[in-house]
C-alpha cells in the first residue's frame, strides 16, 4: 500500500486514540459506577454480577467518547417482571437523576461526572443461544472480543469506526441502518486490520457471507452476513441496508485510489436556504410534493420504520395509478435536544424511553410524471373466458361515462374516467389513508398535514434545510 495511505491512517489513528489520561479517567468513573451497582445489588434478595461491556470494556472507543455501559447480570431463573424491577431499582440507586429508556426491557441512563452511563439488566445465561432477552448476548460479545483484541487491533478498529462515521454509515439504529460497533470489530478481526478490510470491501460481491467461528448452519437473505461467533442463529449485520454496504464499497475504493484524511470526517452540508430550494426545484422541472405533519411521539427506532413503510405505500399506489415517482425521502426535524442514538451491540433502542420534543416530519415525493389524462385504459379478461368476459362487458355496457367496451386484440377494453388526474390531488385527499401507512404515521396524518408543491418547498428551509441540501445535491 502507498505511503500516502499509511500516512493518512497513522494521522487518523493518532487523532482517534484516547490518551492515557482519558483512559484512566473513564475507567475511574466506570469502576465507581460498578462499585455503586454492586452495593445496590447487595440490598436485593437475589445475587447478580455487575460487569462493564461495550467499546470501553473492549478498548475500542474513540477519543472524545464519554459513554459507559454497565450490565447487571441476574440469574436466568428470575422472571422478567422481577428482572425489570430489580434492574430499575439498581439503576435509579446508582443514577438518582437518571431516566428510563427501553431496549427489549427498561433500563436506566444518566450521567456521572460528565460521562453518559447506561445501566442495563440482563440474564446471566451460560450460552448465547439460550438468551431470554436480546441484550443477554452483550456480555458474550464483550468476552469474545476481549480475548482476541490487543492494543494494535483495537487501534485498527478505532480507525475503521472513524472511517464509517466519516462516510455516514456508522450506527445500527433504525434511522441509519449502518454498521454497529460490534460488527465493525468483527470485520476488522476477520480481515486482520483496517487496510485489509477496505481492500476486501472494495472487491465485495454481495451477498457476502462471513462466519468467524465456522458455525455454517444458518442462512440469511441479507447483503452482508456475519454469523455471530457467540450465537450461530444470528446475523450481526441484519440491520445493515444494501445502500450502506454499497456506500462503504464506494468510499473504500475512493480511499484506496486517493488516500485523504477528509474521508474520516463526517460531511455536514450547508443547509439550503429558501432561495436555494426554489432554484433547485425550478431547475429540475419536476413536481416535488411534500407532506408536512407533526411527528408522532415515539422514539426514532419506532418512528423510522413507520416512515419508510408509509413512503413505500404512497409510492407504490401512485406508481400503480400512473404517476411516475422519480425519487422520495423522509425527513424528521431535529428536536434540538442532544441525545445519544444508543443501542447495545446492535440491539435497537425503542419503547418507553425519553421522547424528543415535538417536531415535524416530512414525506417527500418527487414526480417525473405528476399529471395524467382524464381517462385511463382498463383491460378486461380475454373474450374467450366466457363467464368473466361477459361480466366485464355487462358491467360497462351502456355506461355513458366510458368509451367501450371494445375489443383490442383478444380482450374487452374500456377507457374510463380517472378517479384523480394529478398526484397532488391524490396526496391532498382521503385516498392517502387507503395505502399501507405505518399505524402511528396514519394517526398523525389524520390529525392534519400540510401539502407543499413545487417551490412551496422553500417553506421547509427552517428545520429541513440540511436534509434538502442532501436531497438536491446527493452524494454516495
Amino acid at each position: 500500500m502507498s505511503e500516502e495511505f499509511d500516512a493518512v491512517v497513522d494521522e487518523v489513528r493518532a487523532r482517534v486514540s484516547p490518551t492515557d489520561d482519558e483512559r484512566a479517567q473513564l475507567q475511574r468513573v466506570a469502576d465507581a459506577v460498578i462499585a455503586d451497582a454492586e452495593a445496590a445489588v447487595a440490598d436485593l434478595p437475589v445475587d447478580a454480577e455487575v460487569i462493564q461491556v461495550g467499546s470501553t470494556a473492549r478498548g475500542t472507543w474513540t477519543a472524545g467518547d464519554r459513554d459507559v455501559d454497565v450490565f447487571v447480570c441476574f440469574p436466568p431463573s428470575l422472571d422478567r417482571e422481577a428482572l425489570e424491577e430489580y434492574g430499575l431499582t439498581v439503576g435509579h440507586e446508582v443514577l438518582p437523576e437518571g431516566r428510563e429508556e427501553y431496549a427489549e426491557h427498561p433500563y436506566v441512563v444518566g450521567e456521572r461526572e460528565g460521562y453518559a452511563v447506561d445501566l442495563v439488566p440482563c440474564y446471566a445465561v451460560t450460552d448465547a443461544t439460550e438468551i431470554q432477552s436480546a441484550v443477554d448476548r452483550t456480555p458474550f460479545h464483550t468476552r469474545y472480543l476481549q480475548e482476541r483484541l490487543d492494543d494494535d487491533s483495537a487501534g485498527e478498529v478505532r480507525v475503521a469506526k472513524q472511517f464509517l462515521k466519516g462516510i455516514g454509515v456508522y450506527g445500527s439504529d433504525l434511522r441509519t441502518r449502518g454498521f454497529s460497533g460490534y460488527l465493525t470489530e468483527l470485520l476488522v478481526l476477520e480481515y486482520s486490520g483496517f487496510q485489509a478490510f477496505v481492500e476486501a470491501v472494495a472487491d465485495w460481491h454481495p451477498p457476502v457471507r462471513l462466519d468467524p467461528e465456522d458455525h455454517g448452519t444458518e442462512t440469511f437473505d441479507d447483503p452482508l452476513v456475519v454469523i455471530d461467533p457467540t450465537d450461530p442463529e444470528r446475523n450481526v449485520a441484519a440491520v445493515l441496508s444494501a445502500a450502506n454496504v454499497a456506500t462503504l464499497q464506494h468510499y473504500a475504493r475512493d480511499l484506496l485510489a486517493e488516500p485523504r484524511a477528509s474521508l474520516f470526517t463526517e460531511r455536514e452540508p450547508d443547509p439550503f436556504s429558501p432561495a436555494d430550494i426554489e432554484a433547485a426545484v425550478s431547475q429540475r422541472n419536476t413536481t416535488p410534493v411534500a407532506l408536512r405533519f407533526a411527528a408522532p411521539d415515539i422514539v426514532d427506532d419506532q418512528l423510522w420504520p413507520q416512515l419508510r413503510k408509509s413512503l413505500d405505500g404512497l409510492c407504490s399506489e401512485l406508481d400503480r395509478r400512473g404517476f411516475e415517482v422519480l425519487r422520495s425521502a423522509a425527513f424528521v426535524e431535529d428536536s434540538g435536544i442532544e441525545r445519544k442514538s444508543r443501542n447495545i451491540d446492535g440491539v435497537p433502542a425503542g419503547g418507553d424511553g425519553e421522547l424528543p420534543a415535538q417536531r415535524d416530519a416530512v414525506l417527500l415525493l418527487e414526480f417525473a410524471v405528476a399529471e395524467r389524462p382524464a381517462i385511463e385504459r382498463h383491460e378486461g379478461p380475454p373474450v374467450h373466458v366466457r363467464e368473466h368476459a361477459s361480466g366485464f362487458f355487462e358491467k360497462y355496457d351502456d355506461n355513458p361515462e366510458v368509451a367501450g367496451p371494445f375489443i383490442d386484440g383478444d380482450r374487452y377494453v374500456v377507457e374510463r374516467p380517472r378517479t384523480v388526474t394529478t398526484a397532488v390531488e391524490f396526496l391532498s385527499s382521503d385516498a392517502v389513508f387507503d395505502v399501507g401507512l405505518g399505524p402511528r404515521i396514519e394517526s398523525a396524518l389524520e390529525n392534519g398535514y400540510e401539502v407543499l408543491v413545487g417551490t412551496e418547498l422553500a417553506a421547509l428551509a427552517t428545520g429541513f434545510g440540511g436534509d434538502l441540501a442532501d436531497y438536491f445535491d446527493p452524494k454516495p
